[in-house]
């Protein structure tokens, strides 16, 4: 059909959060190495029009909110000033047995 498959959008969502991540002065493999995991609890997509192959396209990626054990981003995805996709996850922090644990202080208050 010449348009991007519905799966792939929250992918790019987590290639958004992995990103603003890193811009934050961390990476997933600090939070990995230090025995915290993000595990996503809730996702939500609208599609509005569809994106499709080879398309320039550009993510906006937004911490909307951070608890002690949660995350919440936002997603808008655009091509041109079109916005193609709008989503929302939230992400808890586990420990290695899948417990709920909270999130490492030094990136709460990088995040806040």
């Amino acid at each position: 059909m010449g348009v991007v498959h519905h799966t792939v959008y929250p992918i790019w969502f987590e290639m958004g959060r992995t990103e603003l991540l890193r811009q934050s002065g961390t990476t997933y493999a600090a939070f990995e190495a230090a025995g915290c995991f993000l595990a996503v609890t809730r996702l939500t997509v609208r599609y509005r029009s569809p994106a499709r192959y080879d398309e320039l396209l550009a993510l906006e990626t937004t911490l909307v909110d951070v608890g002690h054990v949660k995350l919440e981003h936002s997603y808008r995805l655009m091509r041109g000033g079109h916005e193609l996709v709008v989503g929302e996850t939230t992400l808890a922090c586990i420990d290695r047995a899948g417990k709920v644990c909270a999130l490492p202080e030094n990136f709460r208050a990088q995040a806040l």
